[in-house]
């Protein structure tokens, strides 16, 4: 019945890609005068459950030697480092991010620990700018809420997985009288809506994780 329901929104949506979900959410980010210190100071401290699970969340990737991931909002590159640790120097990791400081800021992490399997890739609002076939694995952590043309970007993302490739969705649980008052005003939608739009993209379900994180919902799925 849940689904049935979120059927209207799903066509609504597949109808209306040009449309934005949640027009200027990446404003800040398009400033070129960002600062990364302060952005690093947010997302790098214990107070935030992706990086106090940090390396949880790594290990329940299980990423190997050889594998091509995308790093989709990489932001401050939390997980690029780790990334290209795991897939090795015969693996490659894509940092993508719509802001340009970020990227430059990822470049410079990457040579200070020469990390040469790092690639930094500047998105668009509708695209994820990747090649196509080009990565098995993509990861989109406390990103997906931001994607302001989320159909438009998910075919972009289907298209750059390979056949068979995954797609890893970690976002806030929304829940209305739970969730904090800044998730509730910041993400636009829940769980559910988040997973009907994924697998309306072409990407089937796969498994849940449900023992790494409490704020956050951690979901694997396939490209068709």
């Amino acid at each position: 019945m849940k689904r049935l329901l979120l059927l209207p929104l799903i066509a609504t949506l597949s109808c209306a890609q040009d449309a934005s979900v949640k027009p200027g959410i990446n404003d800040k980010f398009l400033d070129p005068n960002l600062k990364v210190g302060e952005w690093t100071q947010k997302f790098e401290t214990e107070s935030r459950e992706i990086f106090h699970q940090r390396e949880k969340i790594v290990a329940a990737l299980r990423l190997r030697p050889g594998l091509n991931v995308a790093d989709i909002g990489a932001g401050t590159g939390l997980f690029t480092l780790p990334f290209a640790k795991a897939v090795g120097p015969k693996g490659h990791v894509y940092a993508v991010d719509i802001a340009k400081n970020f990227l430059s800021h990822i470049q410079a992490r990457a040579v200070e620990a020469q990390a040469a399997n790092v690639t930094t890739v500047q998105c668009t609002p509708r695209s994820v700018e990747l090649p196509e076939a080009s990565i098995e694995l993509a990861f989109i952590c406390d990103v997906y809420h931001h994607f302001e043309y989320p159909q438009a970007s998910l075919a972009s993302l289907h298209k750059a997985l390979k056949p068979g490739g995954q797609l890893v969705l970690i976002d806030f649980k929304r829940i209305p009288g739970v969730s904090s008052d800044f998730v509730m005003g910041h993400v636009r939608a829940g769980q559910e809506v988040f997973e009907a739009e994924v697998t309306a993209a072409g990407f089937e379900k796969l498994t849940e994780t449900t023992d790494v994180l409490k704020e956050n919902y951690f979901v694997r799925f396939k490209r068709k």
